[in-house]
């Protein structure tokens, strides 16, 4: 199976789109502050993605972007398409209550079990669940028979990551990569000769898990911190480990605290990125390790359209984030139907766009990147890696003699080793 040529988000949902801080990227919308004001919502941190406050900015999102495009026209209904059935179903049916508008959603994880699809009918909506994101070629038919066509009074919502790029189950695995490679560049930095791989890797995995959540609030800033503090031998992992498992540090405001309280032990440089993050974080700044962020622009920006054209998409899958093929036929036929498309992501906005002095370069936000599009692969995938060692020697090779990205004008992002 091959892929279906290079693109990017922007070729089928332009700058309509919303990143962590819900400040839409087409500046004729509305900023955060002034929906909020609109909605009687106040101020306050950012809502997150499953909240309901989050729904209401974006459903104002939504109605003042149909009104740029076609005036007059009032949205009836809603389509979704997500990975996650929690997080994603949540944000749809949020999204449903507070527009009042009936719907469905997509939910799409490929595996290596025998096609199936699932319906979940609740009142006016319903989730369609699929192992495979080729049932997005049947997925608007279904619509039409709960009388939802995709026309001009519907707003199609696409959730980016591990949906529009990197789907979840076949592409996931190199937005993954992407980050730990963030997580490690930023960390090894830092530490210079004092870091130690092995340990990094070791302290990561296990606190990556979701026994540890509840610790690091699943925030990739908190764990790319306590792996920092870690590497600096200020504190063990194992003695981290007891200390919370016994329920003796059960947040992360703990931990920073504790490392405050012995920060004079830290290297001076060290003492002043913890000094920036314990302030960021005192703050209420969710993304309080911008050095890390930067770093997972790079990082990800250096997997967008790096392979050759005549990699097999077997291959690609395990390297480079594609765009979901599925995502974007399905997108573009919508939107040639009339239908508003608009994208969501969790992303934080510092990994979304480039530092400035890479935007000085050319460098431009994750959705205007190009990169090969692919879809309709066959399961099961090799745990999202088919290349194999002699696969992984021609990927080295391929990123050598140059990729797709290499004939565009933008620079080749490659990951920052170390802060600057």
């Amino acid at each position: 199976m091959k892929h279906s040529g290079c693109t990017s988000v922007h070729e089928f949902v332009g700058d309509f789109i919303v990143y962590r801080n819900l400040e839409a990227v087409d500046e004729r919308l509305p900023r955060l502050a002034e929906a909020r004001r609109v909605l009687g919502d106040g101020q306050g941190p950012v809502p997150r993605k499953s909240e309901a406050s989050y729904a209401r900015v974006v459903a104002h999102l939504l109605r003042a972007a149909r009104a740029l495009d076609a005036p007059g026209v009032v949205l009836r209904r809603l389509i979704f398409v997500g990975d996650t059935r929690l997080n994603d179903g949540t944000a749809f049916a949020n999204l449903c209550d507070v527009g009042d508008w009936p719907g469905a959603a997509f939910i799409g994880a490929e595996d290596a079990e025998p096609e199936r699809v699932e319906v979940v009918a609740q009142g006016r909506t319903a989730l369609y669940l699929a192992n495979r994101w080729a049932a997005l070629a049947g997925f608007e038919a279904f619509c039409h028979e709960r009388g939802l066509p995709v026309d001009e009074g519907t707003a199609v919502v696409l959730d980016l990551d591990k949906t529009t790029v990197g789907a979840r189950g076949r592409n996931d695995r190199a937005i993954d990569r992407a980050r730990v490679e963030a997580v490690r560049e930023t960390v090894a930095g830092l530490l210079g000769g004092e870091y130690d791989g092995s340990a990094f890797q070791a302290a990561y995995d296990l606190l990556n898990r979701p026994e540890f959540h509840p610790f690091t609030a699943d925030n990739q800033d908190y764990l790319a911190y306590i792996c920092l503090v870690l590497g600096s031998g200020l504190m063990g992992l194992d003695r981290l480990v007891a200390q919370v498992r016994a329920g003796r540090l059960a947040s992360f405001a703990q931990f920073i605290a504790a490392v405050d309280g012995q920060a004079g032990y830290l290297p001076r440089g060290l003492r002043e990125v913890h000094g920036e993050v314990l302030g960021r974080v005192q703050a209420g700044d969710p993304t309080p390790f911008k050095a890390f962020r930067a770093n997972e622009y790079r990082a990800t920006a250096a997997r967008f359209g790096f392979l050759p054209d005549d990699w097999p998409l077997e291959h690609m899958v395990g390297e480079e984030i594609l765009v979901t093929q599925e995502v974007r036929e399905a997108a573009l036929r919508w939107r040639s139907q009339g239908a508003l498309i608009f994208a969501l992501s969790d992303k934080p906005d510092e990994a979304s766009f480039p530092p400035a002095d890479l935007a000085a370069r050319g460098g431009r936000a994750i959705h205007r990147m190009e990169t090969h599009a692919g879809g309709q692969l066959a399961a099961p995938w090799a745990g999202g890696n088919g290349a194999g060692d002699d696969g992984r020697a021609a990927l080295r090779a391929g990123r050598r003699n140059g990729g797709a990205a290499a004939r565009r004008a933008a620079p080749r992002m490659e990951v920052n080793r170390g802060i600057q």
